[in-house]
């Protein structure tokens, strides 16, 4: 009886899916990195897996960065002050800031899977000095 109760087991386990991963992403005021981050600013998912962009702090929000994600990806813009769980199926580079304060370096960057396709043009888009000096460790993160 316990035999059949294993095997069951087993057998259940084996058809089961994969349960994805959900990754919250703090929106601060201050916090790791100086004024104006998301926390953590560098994530690497799995295909499936979910960031919950949480606003911490009033006044933030996240938005794609026009440039820095995989083609064909959703684009993501949420309201200001209001959480946002973003799904990533799609394998590449992403990168996010908060729209009040990107001029003041508010970014975050994601990597989802092993490919990398985009990484080029995502190092190519342009920011101000102070969105650059952020952005630039990030992007020495991707393998």
């Amino acid at each position: 009886m316990i035999f059949r109760a294993l095997v069951a087991a087993a057998a259940l386990a084996v058809t089961l899916p994969a349960m994805a991963d959900e990754v919250s992403v703090k929106m601060l005021n201050s916090g790791p990195g100086g004024m104006m981050v998301f926390d953590p600013a560098f994530v690497r998912l799995k295909p499936g897996d979910s960031i919950k962009f949480v606003p911490t702090d009033k006044g933030h929000n996240v938005e794609t960065i026009k440039g820095m994600a995989p083609e064909g990806a959703e684009y993501v813009k949420s309201a200001v002050g209001q959480e946002a769980v973003v799904k990533f199926d799609k394998e590449g580079v992403y990168g996010f800031k908060c729209s009040p304060h990107y001029m003041m370096g508010m970014v975050a960057l994601v990597v989802v899977g092993d490919k990398r396709d985009n990484l080029e043009a995502a190092k190519s888009v342009q920011h101000n000095k102070l969105t650059q000096k952020r952005m630039e460790p990030l992007l020495a993160q991707v393998q």
